[in-house]
């Protein structure tokens, strides 16, 4: 599960009409609680030892926190085919030359030294590492003695021809800054400079940039992106003239104020580019050409996280995503053993989703079959955390024509809806999130998702730390989350029980 969407509700709207049809029809079957299983327990049993077993070797030390461009990529990536070989699937890349193997071609860098300063009349002040830093994911960015204009808090109202070229000081304000930073370089800033409140926070900043970081070799980010605690900048450009800036800011009729100086920032990174992959399988169709379905989970993590003095530091990613594999490669076991679809099924493990959901934008760039011939992508992202007979979290309602079927097979299966604010803030930390924007009917359906108490105790206690390994595995909501994803899959594969609208 990627950390950095950011959160939506606009979208949300859309096709309301279905979002009316789904309340009304999982009202009728909330009521009552979800059945524990609707296969005989014995099956049950032998899902969870499948399930526990894949989990214990993904999550093992010897993988590594599954970090992109490590031998942890190398064991997972043959790990996953073997496993679906093992299946009965075939190679899902339908390119001879890389059979199973889709090639992401990455760009690494880590920050590696920073500067920034301004000149004031004739004299240069540089602010101390304590006081700032700068970023950029290419080996040297440098912008120099270039003129400096103070936003405030604006960006959208900015003026092009006021900031392209100069460098933006904007005030930081959590939860926004990012967004008006990027409204800054759209309209040409060199650089931005946001401004924190105290060294405390630059030094929180470091700590979190502190390491590798991935782009698409082919879609690097170039812009110089500055932070300066408040204070430091004012020792720096004058005290009294600080003050009045920010006196300024908080007026109604504020406008950008351009400042006596100039700056000059510097900022270097350790750069690689190497080739990960995206693993893909195929489990082939009765009837050539009338479309697929595609099952998502990504197969990265943080590789080492925490601090240098902690115990462990391999962060294994049992729940995330280790746990959604398993379930992955569990369904295509038993979608083999039917071996009655229509429909291909297509069964993708992608790389590089902690970094901004890289992988499955790779495969959107160049995937193995046409993406308006997928009927429906399903993801599997976090799922091991709730008991059996947990409500579903839906991330996707209202967005796909899926809900009219979604509806009927959760209906007979007497599952429950979860809280929708919850499934409905995730939208854009997923990889289906890059699918339905390419107008793919992409959703997660996940009983993770369906409960407030339950995610937030794994979000707060284990999301993205060491301590997210097998020993707090839950199996129970999985093997549920399984069986409906079953069902859905043969209904959506039936040529005969569903035919996609055309839009």
């Amino acid at each position: 599960m990627n950390e950095t969407g950011a959160q939506t509700g606009a979208g949300l709207t859309k096709l309301a009409k279905w979002g009316v049809i789904v309340g009304l029809a999982l009202a009728i079957g909330a009521c009552a609680r979800a059945p524990v299983a609707s296969v005989p327990t014995a099956e049950r049993e032998q899902i969870a030892a499948s399930l526990m077993r894949d989990i214990n070797v993904l999550a093992s030390d010897e993988f590594g926190g599954r970090l992109p461009g490590t031998e942890g990529e190398q064991r997972t990536v043959n790990f996953l085919i073997e496993r679906l070989q093992d299946a009965g699937l075939e190679s899902g890349t339908n390119d001879p030359g890389n059979p199973w193997r889709a090639p992401v071609r990455l760009a690494s860098s880590k920050p590696s030294s920073s500067s920034v300063s301004f000149r004031v009349g004739r004299r240069n002040r540089e602010l101390s590492e304590e006081g700032a830093v700068a970023f950029t994911s290419r080996r040297l960015t440098l912008v120099e003695n270039a003129d400096v204009l103070f936003v405030g808090r604006l960006a959208n109202t900015v003026r092009e021809e006021d900031i392209a070229g100069k460098v933006g000081l904007m005030l930081g304000e959590a939860g926004v800054s990012p967004a008006r930073r990027d409204t800054l370089f759209e309209k040409g800033a060199a650089a931005v400079i946001t401004v924190l409140d105290d060294e405390g926070e630059i030094a929180n900043l470091r700590s979190a940039r502190d390491r590798e970081r991935f782009s698409l070799a082919n879609d690097e980010e170039t812009e110089l992106t500055a932070f300066v605690a408040g204070e430091a900048l004012g020792d720096v450009i004058g005290k009294k003239q600080w003050e009045e800036l920010l006196k300024q800011s908080e007026d109604e009729g504020f406008t950008p104020v351009a400042l006596r100086s100039v700056a000059t920032i510097r900022a270097q990174s350790d750069r690689r580019e190497f080739t990960s992959f995206n693993v893909i399988g195929r489990l082939p169709g009765r009837v050539p050409g009338s479309g697929a379905i595609l099952i998502m989970a990504h197969w990265d993590h943080l590789g080492e996280c925490g601090t240098p003095n902690d115990a462990d530091r391999i962060c294994n990613g049992a729940i995330d995503n280790a746990s959604g594999l398993a379930v992955m490669i569990e369904l295509a076991k038993r979608l083999k053993q039917d071996d009655q679809l229509d429909r291909d099924v297509y069964f993708l493990a992608t790389t590089a989703e902690e970094s901004g959901l890289l992988g499955v934008r790779a495969f959107t760039q160049a995937p193995s079959m046409p993406l308006e011939s997928i009927v429906a992508a399903f993801n599997f992202d976090t799922v091991a955390l709730a008991p059996a007979g947990s409500p579903v979290g839906y991330i996707g309602e209202g967005l796909t024509q899926l809900d009219p079927v979604i509806v009927d097979v959760m209906r007979e299966a007497k599952r429950s809806l979860g809280n929708q604010d919850i499934a409905e803030s995730f939208i854009q930390r997923q990889d289906a999130w890059v699918l339905l924007q390419e107008g793919v009917p992409a959703v997660v359906l996940s009983t993770a998702f369906g409960s407030e108490i339950t995610l937030n105790s794994y979000l707060a206690d284990h999301y993205h730390q060491a301590s997210d390994d097998v020993d707090v595995i839950e199996l129970g909501g999985a093997i549920d989350d399984l069986l409906l994803h079953e069902e859905l899959v043969k209904r959506l594969a039936d040529t005969a029980r569903y035919t996609p609208s055309v839009p």
